[in-house]
């Protein structure tokens, strides 16, 4: 079977064509499966903002004993403090959760957490501190 040039010569840009369009199509798969790792993993809170985070915390614990009024005052103070210093805003989602919880636990409301929604709401809380060297406790509250 003889062959002429521009037979090779169109076979040839065929497996460099393809041989391109295989490396475009790798490169995308590869790019998206990092951006939806990348999407899916928790926000890595610094070790500031997770020291903050025991600190409101082991607070949280000794206001959710005590009377009513102070629960309240503490709240609307650390929730400012908490806004204004707390750089990752998803561990301060959890952190105001803790802080709403001791509130209403001092109040005896009905809405005050389990100590399994506590431990949930710790292991959440941890995932954002897991880079920073800070291990988050957070004991069940009213104890």
């Amino acid at each position: 079977m003889n062959t002429t040039p521009t037979t090779q010569n169109r076979r040839r840009n065929r497996l460099v064509i393809g041989a391109a369009t295989a490396v475009i199509v790798a490169a995308l798969a590869a790019g998206a499966g990092y951006w939806w790792q990348d999407r899916n993993e928790l926000s890595q809170a610094s070790a500031e903002d997770c020291r903050l985070a025991q600190r409101i915390v082991t607070e949280a614990e000794e206001v959710s004993t005590g009377p009513v009024p102070d629960a309240e005052k503490w709240w609307k103070e650390t929730g400012d403090e908490r806004r204004a210093q707390m750089k990752d805003g998803y561990l301060g989602a959890k952190i105001s959760r803790y802080e709403g919880w001791a509130v209403e636990t001092a109040k005896k409301s009905p809405e005050a957490p389990s100590a399994k929604d506590v431990k949930n709401l710790q292991e959440d809380a941890r995932g954002h501190c897991s880079d920073s060297g800070v291990t988050l406790s957070m004991p069940p509250l009213g104890s």
